[in-house]
């Protein structure tokens, strides 16, 4: 989860919310209660002068509204938060409204903060993808690596050539050799952008030098380098498909460790009755469960008592095999402390 903090007075005050995954959108539904104020940019149906006998299709326009909320729900298919109330802010204050919170739809929360909401926030931050991502810029003789923040691109190390000893027989080989040293101890996804040839020269270089990060990174044409590279990769939206395909990756890893150990009978339990009784003996670490049973009252009342424990959850789409695997285990499984 994305999250800028704006004016908050004692307790009261604004946050700025984007959720990046499901999981986000299961902790929107516990941080907004019936009487926050959310505001966000949504589609409404705007009027328009027109002289014409015959009426024309009315049109939707996107608006700014703040929204009382009345309720919040997950939708059918559980890949959207429906937040319905009256608007109190922006054109037809006193209509009712719905709007429909996804990922990567930002939202602005008006309300008092309890303690437990701030400490439920900073977990959906720690949580994020963006933490692991780097962004290498590159052209002849400049090299600077980015590191992904919630706030925005952060700076972490430039690397400019002919700039150490012996600057007068640097030569492009000793420069790619400092970039490798730089990006050496990077664990997630890298990013290499820049203009014309030198990132596809010195990808083959670093593979030659059998650099592992070198062999997983994806290579991006941009016109420039810099954070104005940054912006030209977020725009052309391989950011977009890399963190989808992170978050993917994390749901298969999560379902091969629930079927690793039912395979070797440990401590795991799948389905309603056995994830129930576990939860019962306080035994749950992390639960998973698939989003189609997001609007199920009797495994929401579980998950609820699940994270009363602490428990991580863990929200799959259905839309992924690893969704479908969980589905096919009855929707819900957990991993436990301790085998029962």
């Amino acid at each position: 989860m994305k999250v800028e903090f704006g004016e908050i007075k004692g307790n009261y005050g604004e946050i700025r919310l984007l959720p990046e995954s499901i999981d986000d959108l299961w902790h929107l539904q516990h941080l907004i209660a019936p009487g926050d104020l959310v505001f966000a940019t949504t589609f409404r149906s705007v009027d328009t002068a027109s002289d014409k006998i015959r009426p024309e299709k009315i049109e939707k326009r996107p608006v700014r509204l703040g929204l009382r909320v009345d309720r919040r729900e997950f939708s059918e298919h559980g890949v959207r938060l429906r937040l319905t109330g009256l608007i109190e802010h922006g054109i037809d204050t006193g209509a009712f409204h719905t709007i429909n919170v996804e990922t990567g739809y930002e939202i602005s929360v008006i309300k008092p903060w309890r303690p437990l909401d701030l400490e439920r926030i900073e977990r959906a931050k720690k949580a994020s993808v963006y933490g692991v991502i780097h962004i290498l810029t590159l052209e002849e003789g400049e090299a600077e690596l980015f590191r992904l923040r919630q706030y925005g691109p952060e700076s972490a190390l430039t690397i400019m050539a002919g700039s150490g000893k012996g600057a007068e027989t640097e030569s492009r080989s000793s420069f790619f050799e400092q970039v490798i040293s730089a990006i050496t101890d990077i664990s997630g996804p890298l990013i290499i952008a820049g203009p014309g040839f030198i990132k596809d020269d010195f990808v083959k270089f670093a593979k030659n030098r059998n650099t592992p990060v070198a062999e997983r990174a994806i290579v991006v044409e941009t016109r420039r380098i810099g954070r104005g590279a940054v912006q030209e990769v977020i725009g052309k939206g391989a950011l977009d498909k890399l963190i989808g395909d992170l978050q993917l990756s994390r749901e298969v890893q999560q379902m091969d460790e629930v079927l690793r150990r039912i395979s070797l009978e440990g401590a795991v339990a799948y389905g309603r009755k056995e994830v129930a009784d576990a939860i019962g003996y306080g035994a749950v670490e992390q639960v998973l469960i698939a989003d189609t049973l997001l609007r199920d009252p009797e495994i929401m009342a579980l998950i609820e008592t699940a994270e009363g424990m602490r428990a991580d959850i863990v929200v799959l789409s259905s839309s992924f095999e690893p969704g479908e695997r969980l589905i096919a285990l009855g929707g819900i499984a957990a991993l436990l402390r301790y085998k029962i």
